[in-house]
């Protein structure tokens, strides 16, 4: 999805950041608004293609028992960041702890303690997801970090969260099947090439 940041506004009583996405919010429903190393950006909704392609890959997190027990498999969830003051994002998918409700930090965002594995799919915002976001998400302590880039036709794991950075960042290509750590549960292998067809536009007939 693409996303473009938002100034400040410096007349009057200026608001928090963090007051300004709310207000955001109310005024652009269905936008996704975020405050990523400070910065506030506002992404319009997701397209088919980008809809279809949280779909397919929510089905092999679910098929391996990750929406059960210990552990849920969702999507928008806010995402509480520790870099900045107001600082949060919402990821397109995330596998966090069963328990994630008792781990509500403010503004409809949870600690990142609760967090095994955030997704990804990318638009025209790539640069952020694969730049702006690693950093957030390492500082975060994020464990795994997919990356689902339409661009370049590529999937990115990023493991092993080191300071601002992850320590192991693999790419896959179509063809490629791409195993997940077992950390974030249960075993989850990712068809590359049904993803990524899934991820762009079917075209007209």
């Amino acid at each position: 999805m693409s996303a473009e940041a938002v100034e400040h506004p410096c007349d009057g009583e200026p608001r928090t950041l963090l007051e300004e996405a709310n207000v955001l919010m109310e005024q652009l429903p269905g936008h996704r608004v975020e405050i990523i190393g400070g910065i506030l950006t506002v992404t319009p909704p997701p397209n088919a293609a980008h809809a279809r392609a949280l779909t397919k890959l929510m089905r092999p997190f679910i098929a391996a028992g990750l929406d059960d027990g210990e552990s849920e498999v969702l999507q928008g969830v806010g995402l509480w960041l520790p870099a900045g003051a107001d600082d949060y994002a919402v990821p397109d998918l995330v596998v966090v702890d069963a328990d994630v409700d008792d781990h509500l930090v403010e503004n409809n965002c949870y600690d990142p303690v609760a967090f095994r594995l955030v997704l990804e799919v990318t638009s025209s915002n790539y640069n952020q997801d694969l730049k702006a976001k690693v950093a957030a998400y390492a500082e975060a302590d994020i464990p795994v970090y997919v990356v689902v880039n339409r661009r370049h036709n590529r999937v990115h794991v990023l493991t092993d969260p080191v300071a601002s950075d992850y320590a192991h960042h693999q790419v896959y290509a179509s063809g490629q099947q791409v195993t997940l750590p077992e950390s974030i549960g249960a075993e989850v292998t990712l068809d590359v090439a049904e993803i990524l067809e899934a991820g762009h536009h079917k075209p007209q007939s």
